[in-house]
């Protein structure tokens, strides 16, 4: 299994535990105000939690995948606006063809934000870089909900298990 096709296969999960958590929150009746939600105030707010880690998929398809995509920059306004951002990243990875993804040894060069320059492969991009920060975001999202009152579990982190889910005999 290619770098690629892995990659493509973690980020539909995710995108679709993200999804399920923001159902889930509409579905509780929460509002709008918990996009403020932070444990810290140091700390990226709910709504921000949820740009950075779809805009983790987007870095990667524009870095390994040659696409060139604009990462979310204006902040959303609500959880249905977040449902919709979400399937919009969801369709760029059914589309993003993973023989079309860079060879894994090719280099990729990431400048941050803050000047810091790192130089690496197209798979230790992906593996190093991408995939850490996104499960971080994805994670932080997990924690700012069920903080914020929302009644979510393990499963709920991880939906796309039911498929593998073996039922016993009865």
């Amino acid at each position: 299994m290619s770098y690629a096709h892995s990659a493509r296969t973690t980020f539909a999960n995710m995108l679709g535990t993200l999804d399920h958590l923001v159902s889930k929150t509409q579905d509780a009746g929460m509002t709008d105000e918990v996009l403020g939600e932070k444990l810290t105030e140091d700390m990226f707010p709910l709504e921000l939690q949820f740009r950075v880690a779809l805009n983790q998929v987007l870095l990667a398809l524009n870095q390994v995948a040659g696409k060139s995509l604009p990462l979310e920059e204006v902040t959303y306004q609500s959880l249905a606006e977040i449902r919709e951002r979400i399937a919009v990243v969801r369709s760029h990875i059914d589309r993003s063809d993973a023989i079309e993804w860079a060879d894994a040894n090719d280099p990729v060069d990431l400048t941050l934000p803050n000047g810091v320059r790192f130089m690496m492969s197209s798979v230790e991009d992906i593996q190093d870089w991408i995939m850490p920060n996104f499960y971080f975001h994805v994670t932080m999202t997990y924690v700012l909900l069920r903080n914020a009152g929302l009644n979510i579990g393990k499963m709920d982190f991880l939906p796309f298990m039911a498929r593998h889910r073996v039922v016993a005999d009865q």
